[in-house]
């Protein structure tokens, strides 16, 4: 193909044999993995291989036409390569190559963040920072050569959270499919005696929800990532053998950076506390550095669980930077320290806790009201499945909680009945003025965008100008 050593290479692929090679063929030729989110949109693909420079697009079956497509849109000289004869010809002829690494902090591959606020933003991993979290993750996750992972996380999504590797170095086995279907999952888990997995909440409810649900004969050790899970969540996954570790990142880290180790002294406690314990995010990981929970002055709050701070990480497993935005960079890190964007608190143990993202936090007429916990009370009633909470702007108080509830399938209630359900849970202030029902936007990953949900509420009106606090921006 005539690739070059530092040569972007893209991948638009599911779940597959492809994109699993790719993470490691592409690299051992010298190149630059950029493995695309297959359910953007064609104009968002079309940016990405431009602005990271790719010259090669290599398509699984099933997106051919949809990398016909984007390629048709854009003007950049890519060579496109589909699975199947022609790929299968190219890898017969040719040689055995093993490029070697001279710079460990080397451009290893692309990963685009999900361009919430503008275009995505390219960021770069090291092999250093790769190497290292896939070893963190061989370790965390306890993976032997007895190891079965089953892929229901998105490999495109942070390079599988670098499990892609770590599974490899364990000598463990690979069972790729191409979506998380709730069925399937429990299909596979079964057939080839899965004992591990990695998932976003949602996928953790699809699969307690399903009839297919049962309970398994071996533990799994599922790891689960983005919103905090519900305790009601926790306690119907350990019912059916899924014993969950709680994980924190970002694309900027390598995935998580931070882990829900658990503690052996907590197996004393009740079936609802060790849930809360499950739900904390937890320590950084073993290549990181400790996690910081800081003030708006760059210093630490106290570690008393309660006072509140923004995320603060550092360490191998932090990105290079972003590619060509120089200020973003900056931005991110001002002091050296990545700061995640997220609120959080610090227990006297040194386990974080996620209370909201700085966004999300809703305040009400001087009130801070977490959105995390609002929801974890509506999904504790019985036919909630799932549920997003966000501000929406109030002439009186500023803003006020509104929700988006989606109920469990043949389940009903009311507003009211929800609203009467938080009341008796939570302080007055922090009940929804109003809850809707319907499907909850989702990213690609199955991570709620309830950023969504708060733009279409203050369409036309800017939060930085809400009575409720003028320093809080959309």
């Amino acid at each position: 193909l005539g690739l070059r050593r530092g040569d972007r290479v893209a991948v638009l692929a599911p779940n597959s044999h492809l994109l699993l090679e790719s993470h490691f063929g592409v690299p051992y030729a010298g190149g630059v993995l950029v493995a695309l989110n297959t359910r953007l949109a064609v104009n968002e693909l079309a940016y990405i291989l431009e602005h990271s420079g790719s010259r090669f697009l290599l398509c699984h079956s099933t997106t051919a036409e949809l990398g016909a497509q984007v390629l048709a849109s854009t003007s950049a000289p890519i060579r496109l390569v589909v699975e199947g004869r022609e790929y299968d010809d190219l890898i017969d002829a040719a040689s055995p190559l093993r490029a070697s690494v001279d710079d460990e902090l080397a451009l290893l591959a692309l990963n685009y963040t999900s361009g919430t606020t503008g275009r995505p933003k390219g960021v770069m991993y090291h092999h250093r920072g790769a190497y290292l979290q896939a070893l963190a993750m061989t370790l965390h996750a306890r993976l032997t050569s007895d190891s079965v992972y089953l892929w229901t996380l998105p490999m495109f999504h942070c390079n599988g959270w670098c499990f892609t590797w770590a599974v490899t170095a364990a000598g463990g086995v690979h069972v790729c499919m191409p979506q998380a279907d709730p069925d399937l999952i429990w299909a596979l888990m079964v057939e080839h005696e899965v004992s591990h997995l990695c998932a976003a909440p949602t996928v953790l409810v699809g699969l307690v929800q399903t009839q297919a649900a049962q309970p398994l004969g071996e533990r799994v050790w599922a790891a689960v990532g983005g919103a905090p899970p519900s305790p009601t969540l926790l306690e119907s996954c350990a019912a059916l053998g899924l014993d969950i570790t709680h994980l924190y990142g970002l694309t900027e880290t390598f995935g998580p950076v931070v882990i829900c180790d658990w503690r052996s002294d907590w197996n004393d406690l009740d079936d609802v506390e060790q849930a809360a314990r499950r739900a904390r995010q937890g320590v950084g990981n073993t290549v990181s550095c400790p996690v910081r929970v800081v003030g708006p002055d760059g210093t630490d709050v106290p570690r008393d669980g309660v006072a509140l701070g923004e995320v603060a990480v550092r360490g191998n497993n932090v990105m290079l930077g972003y590619y060509q935005d120089a200020d973003a960079t900056v931005a991110a890190a001002p002091d050296g320290w990545f700061r995640t964007g997220d609120l959080a608190v610090l227990h006297p143990d040194g386990y974080l806790e996620i209370r909201d993202r700085a966004k999300d936090v809703i305040i009400s007429g001087g009130e801070n009201i977490s959105s995390v916990e609002v929801e974890q009370a509506l999904v504790t009633h019985p036919a909630v499945l799932e549920a997003a909470v966000f501000p929406v702007p109030d002439d009186h108080w500023g803003e006020r909680p509104a929700a988006l509830i989606t109920l469990k399938e043949g389940a009903q209630t009311t507003e009211q009945e929800l609203r009467d359900h938080v009341r008796g849970l939570l302080a007055g202030f922090k009940v929804p003025d109003s809850i809707s029902f319907g499907a909850l936007p989702k990213t690609a990953t199955g991570k709620i965008q309830k950023f969504r949900l708060r733009e279409d509420a203050w369409a036309g009106k800017s939060r930085a100008n809400s009575p409720g606090d003028p320093n809080v921006t959309s």
